[in-house]
């Protein structure tokens, strides 16, 4: 599949990013810089339940987003090949990433995502996932990835503060974000509730309506999502 050589923008290339067009023009000059065709930012999205996640902004062809679909996204940025800020470049290999169904693999392969790194950005609190991808595998620079890394998180911060929103909120109230922190640290119910001053009861309420309000099946699933999401 033929793919449009990236848009290369020189002017205003320090302008404050405050508008999504202003991220999507700034994020195609990040493409120019390291080298890949397509870039996509994304957070979990925490009130449509696990494996969900909200684009943020993202020049993917609506055909390969609906193909890799959300768990698909989701699958990549909990897989463990997201680089945090100062980390080595980590390319997933669309041919290789046994953590995706079939299907997904051939989704991104057809749709020219041959090598995609996977860069976590903490901006304004949470995380948000920077996926850049290329259909030539090496073509994007591992030590231009990590000069991006900081842009990308710098202008994320810019894009919050002046559209006054997230990609997520977070659902729990401090009770219950408290309790899940305890149970991943380790804790028992009974730890958590000698820690918190509260009943074993408690502590097992605050917990079913995190897992609830996460739509998840169990505790482990609630936790997991907290911590994508940079909740806990």
């Amino acid at each position: 599949m033929a793919y449009a050589a990236p848009i290369v923008e020189t002017q205003d290339a320090n302008a404050p990013v405050t508008s999504r067009t202003g991220l999507a023009r700034f994020m195609r000059r990040i493409c120019a810089e390291i080298g890949a065709q397509r870039y996509m930012l994304v957070q979990p999205s925490v009130e449509r339940g696990p494996k969900s996640v909200s684009i943020i902004t993202s020049n993917w062809v609506f055909d390969a987003l609906e193909d890799l679909g959300s768990e698909g996204i989701a699958r990549i940025i909990e897989s463990g090949v997201a680089v945090s800020a100062g980390g080595c470049a980590r390319p997933l290999l669309a041919a290789s990433a046994t953590f995706l169904t079939a299907e997904e693999r051939r989704a991104l392969r057809d749709h020219g995502h041959i090598e995609t790194h996977c860069r976590r950005l903490v901006a304004d609190g949470v995380n948000v996932y920077a996926l850049f991808s290329s259909e030539t595998p090496g073509a994007i620079s591992g030590a231009a990835l990590s000069r991006a890394h900081m842009k990308c998180g710098y202008a994320l911060v810019q894009f919050f503060a002046a559209t006054g929103g997230r990609a997520s909120i977070d659902p729990l109230s401090e009770r219950e974000r408290e309790c899940l922190m305890w149970v991943s640290e380790g804790k028992t119910t009974d730890e958590v509730a000698l820690i918190l001053g509260v009943s074993s009861n408690t502590v097992n309420s605050y917990i079913a309506h995190a897992i609830q309000k996460f739509g998840a099946s169990n505790r482990a699933m609630a936790i997991a999502t907290a911590i994508r999401s940079g909740i806990i």
